[in-house]
């Protein structure tokens, strides 16, 4: 059986890759005494000829195999009748000379890693965009920074995402099935949040400070490749995604945002979103995200996906192609609209280049527009 094959960039740039780790930016509150340390990887445009030569880079190491099969008890489908274990872009490609890009920060979801969706991050950056990538140390299936150490999941993060567990559980999934009105599923939310996901709402604000730290990196070591400027745009998954919402709420500097599949885990009773946002979910978790639509001065934009479940959004898709857990959708077919969703969005609200984005439903997605 031949091996999966990545999704090819659709864009008019190849991508070039590098790493940096910002050590020791702030106590670390999950393990007492010591500091918190934020790895990220960077996804570029480069000019395809630049690297005709090059080797694409490894797409996941041993210990990310290892990280990744610990959490979820399955093997990442890597190598013969799996994925090929390359990723299409290629380490510190030579930089086009003169040229800076927007730049769309990207956080993985919980249990998930920096490379999680790198598919995504890739096509965007093809397209002329540097993305940035953050890792969250702790909570990521394996964070490697760039000394050569690593550090797993904390596994007792389980227990506490939801305490407790059958309780919190039984109360998510009936909010799910919930059938009142937007305003009466985001109190509803609010509530099952507030008594079973202390810890989640918790972590939020942590993870804001990691990508303040990750972009702090980028403002005085890559202004020569990114332009601020534009402002910056924002996209994560899950956990992720939920991180955009708190950026886009809480920080001038975003511009607009991304929420793929993420609950709105955080104090956000009294938040105005005033920038344009782009929700996309999966059926199930269709009504964990009502609040975004309700309080806003720009237009929000709804893509609701079929088929598919909540981890099938990240590359993850490919690696672990068992459709009770990532839905029955295509692997391509969610790729390419997941891509297209995005660029519409950033095209417009990022780079300029058009007055709004061109979403329009078809046999994947439905696209509904939430005015102010």
């Amino acid at each position: 059986m031949k091996a999966i094959k990545t999704p090819v960039p659709s864009g008019e740039y190849a991508v070039g890759t590098f790493t940096y780790t910002v050590k020791d930016v702030r106590e670390e509150v999950m393990a007492p005494y010591g500091m918190r340390s934020v790895a990220a990887r960077v996804y570029y445009p480069v000019l395809k000829e630049s690297v005709k030569d090059l080797p694409k880079i490894r797409y996941m190491s041993p210990d990310m195999a290892k990280g990744m099969k610990s959490v979820f008890k399955v093997e990442p489908k890597l190598g013969e009748g799996g994925l090929e274990n390359t990723s299409e872009c290629h380490e510190n490609a030579p930089r086009i000379p003169g040229m800076r890009f927007p730049l769309i920060v990207f956080n993985h979801g919980y249990n998930s890693f920096r490379e999680g969706n790198s598919f995504l991050c890739i096509d965007l950056a093809s397209h002329g965009y540097v993305v940035l990538s953050v890792t969250h140390t702790m909570e990521a299936i394996c964070t490697e920074f760039d000394d050569g150490s690593v550090v797993f999941f904390d596994k007792s993060i389980i227990r506490k995402m939801y305490d407790p567990m059958i309780g919190g559980l039984i109360a998510m999934y009936k909010l799910t099935k919930f059938k009142g009105s937007l305003e009466e599923a985001a109190e509803k939310f609010d509530e099952v949040a507030n008594k079973y996901c202390r810890f989640l709402i918790d972590r939020t604000p942590e993870w804001v400070k990691d990508t303040d730290a990750a972009v702090e990196y980028a403002r005085k070591n890559l202004s020569d490749l990114i332009d601020f400027d534009k402002g910056i745009g924002c996209s994560g998954h899950s956990m992720g995604g939920n991180t955009s919402y708190a950026l886009c709420t809480q920080n001038p500097d975003y511009v607009c945002g991304v929420n793929i599949d993420g609950g709105l885990f955080g104090d956000y009773k009294d938040a105005v979103l005033t920038k344009p946002f782009l929700q996309i979910s999966c059926k199930d978790n269709e009504r964990v995200v009502t609040r975004v639509y309700l309080k806003h001065t720009k237009p929000v934009y709804k893509v609701l996906f079929r088929d598919m479940r909540h981890i099938g959004f990240a590359d993850s898709k490919y690696i672990m192609p068992v459709k009770s857990q990532v839905g029955k959708l295509a692997p391509d077919l969610m790729h390419d609209n997941l891509c297209k969703a995005h660029l519409e969005f950033f095209d417009a609200y990022l780079k300029g280049i058009k007055e709004k984005p061109e979403l329009a439903g078809n046999d994947v997605v439905t696209v509904s527009v939430f005015e102010p």
